[in-house]
């Protein structure tokens, strides 16, 4: 039979322990005020997946340390219950004969824990054998939160305080008024106790939040913790933080959609790299700059870091280090790898944020191209002996009037245009040599031009595309965001310029216009490059490229070429997510054919 009633006496839990933890300052949601209902089962076996069935549910609903009602009720399994299970738990055949079915007392334990937190100990039994039931009769499962007391024991007991984390153990252990028996009701009674001599032993590490519960682990210290309080004036909005020590010098910088909640995350346990911890340690402070939108955060923190260079951010602190192919203008160009773009008429294809990547892409260009590899500056009518690499068919050898400057400065133009407007030449004449390769059951060295051309590729469309960007001197975009209010960027010559979010009750032409007027001066940069870091420049693009944008105003033109790199890019990585999934064996085996010249 099911029963339900109030009970508020000290002896089913009181509050006495909870009240010593009232007086907290918490972020999210405490702990004191959320309810929970903490449930307990018997069954006629240890699996659901053998066929065991509920006999017994038992539950109390508690907020606060206040006990607010129990739930109890025999379930009819229509099974015999085994001898030992019986021997057990006391529950008879006898005794279910006449209990109402799992159909019954299921929906009634669900309406009696509704809008809780379910809690249980070794929740993943008693929460399987619950959900198992409630999909076999056609019932939606709640959205339930769950805590497991037995999962949680574990991160904080150790073996002076209990031997084990049996809930029988841990009964004694915090001196529970209920002595677990197997029975349903009984054992949820003496979880409850356990379940607050946790959150007092936890109150102490400085959790008080179920965020913070949640999350718990004994690895991030209580020092940690404490330092909470610097999340606790940053706003729910998006935009970037700065970690900074007692010398205000930032130590990291980050951004994220909702600033307190991220920044919330490295006292609550959700943080547990050691970097970071160490990180928090030293810090005094976190200043927050709330911005318009999550792209605009994203690019101040890319220049913050790069102003900055804080010591725990890994990435994007040297974005002035990147590297550069430069097809030199001259009566005889070459190619070189340079640091930084001249105002010297000569074409650059890059950046390259690493020299190996650049060297890579350099290599394929001179596999395809027979430019001269010399680094003198040779004069129009040069006479001087050839070497090997023209001995070889590698270079048109202009040195020793083997070639003419019509001849060799058409080659230069197939290579300026595989730079900047087609992939072509490159993608077939490395797909040859690989091909070559691999019959010869070279499949290393195949490896080898099978890297450089994965370079060249994503560095052509990386340069075309940005170089797109750059060409304009202003674009404006604008999407609908999920809260249905439209984000706006003006974007000069690659760089984000201005941002913002037209509010319900404006015009959307005039607020534009405004944005545009007040939007930042804007220099284009020198060539190819963008008046940004490259970076910052891609992350931009993402976003305009991104399902939902749409065009205002283009000041300029922005197009990329038809038979440009990114063409061939999407097939190479499709090729390349596909290799990677091979053996050893499978792949040498697939190189010949994975390769194929653009047709």
């Amino acid at each position: 039979m099911t029963t339900a009633r109030l009970d508020t006496s000290p002896a089913a839990g009181g509050s006495s322990r909870w009240e010593q933890q009232m007086s907290f300052d918490e972020l999210g949601r405490p702990l004191r005020e959320l309810t929970f209902c903490v449930v307990d089962l018997e069954t006629t076996g240890a699996a659901v997946s053998q066929g065991a069935m509920i006999t017994e549910i038992g539950a109390v609903k508690v907020r606060g340390g206040e006990i607010l009602g129990e739930f109890q009720t025999l379930v009819n399994p229509h099974a015999e219950i085994p001898p030992f299970i019986a021997v057990l738990t006391g529950i008879t055949n006898g005794m279910v004969a006449g209990a109402p079915a799992i159909a019954a007392a299921l929906p009634a334990f669900l309406e009696f824990a509704r809008g809780c937190v379910l809690v249980a100990h070794n929740a993943p039994f008693d929460v399987g054998f619950l959900k198992h039931n409630a999909e076999a009769l056609g019932h939606p499962w709640p959205t339930f939160e769950v805590l497991d007391t037995a999962r949680l024991a574990r991160r904080v007991i150790t073996r002076d305080d209990a031997p084990n984390c049996k809930l029988s153990s841990l009964a004694i252990a915090f001196g529970s008024a209920t002595t677990p028996n197997h029975r349903a009701l009984s054992d949820a009674r003496a979880t409850v106790d356990v379940l607050h001599g946790l959150f007092e032993r936890l109150g102490s590490l400085g959790v008080h939040t179920i965020e913070e519960l949640q999350t718990f682990t004994s690895r991030v210290t209580s020092a940690q913790r404490r330092k909470r309080h610097l999340a606790e004036d940053l706003p729910h909005a998006p935009g970037v933080y700065l970690f900074r020590d007692e010398r205000d010098r930032v130590l990291y910088v980050g951004t994220s959609r909702d600033l307190r909640t991220r920044v919330r995350s490295y006292f609550t346990a959700s943080e547990t790299r050691s970097r970071m911890g160490e990180m928090v340690g030293l810090a005094t402070r976190v200043e927050g700059i709330e911005c318009a939108t999550p792209l605009e955060a994203e690019v101040r923190e890319l220049r913050l870091i790069a102003q900055h260079k804080p010591r725990y951010n890994r990435r994007s602190r040297f974005p002035e280090k990147v590297h550069w192919l430069k097809l030199t203008n001259e009566a005889w160009p070459r190619l070189s790898l340079v640091r930084q773009v001249l105002d010297d008429d000569a074409d650059y294809f890059g950046p390259f944020s690493s020299r190996k990547r650049a060297e890579k892409s350099l290599a394929a260009l001179h596999e395809t191209f027979p430019v001269r590899q010399c680094s003198e500056r040779l004069p129009l009518a040069p006479s001087r002996s050839a070497c090997v690499l023209a001995e070889m068919g590698r270079c048109l050898s202009p040195c020793d009037g083997s070639t003419d400057l019509d001849r060799y400065a058409e080659m230069v133009s197939d290579l300026r245009a595989n730079l900047l407007t087609r992939a072509e030449e490159v993608v077939a004449a490395i797909s040859l040599r690989m091909d070559l390769l691999s019959a010869e059951e070279r499949y290393e060295d195949a490896g080898v031009h099978r890297d450089r051309l994965s370079a060249f590729l994503r560095a052509a469309s990386r340069t075309q595309r940005l170089s797109a960007l750059t060409r304009c001197a202003e674009v404006v975009a604008a999407r609908r965001e999920d809260d249905g209010r439209w984000a706006v960027h003006v974007i000069r010559f690659g760089r984000l310029a201005a941002a913002g979010v037209i509010p319900a009750d404006a015009h959307a032409g005039t607020y534009v216009a405004q944005l545009q007027a007040s939007a930042e001066t804007v220099r284009s940069g020198l060539g190819p490059t963008p008046a940004a870091t490259a970076e910052e420049t891609e992350k931009v693009l993402r976003w305009l490229e991104g399902v939902g944008v749409r065009l205002v105003q283009v000041d300029g033109e922005w197009s990329c070429p038809v038979r440009g790199a990114t063409r061939h890019l999407a097939l190479h990585d499709a090729v390349e997510t596909s290799r990677l999934a091979m053996t050893p064996f499978d792949e040498r085996r697939a190189l010949p054919t994975l390769h194929q010249p653009a047709r």
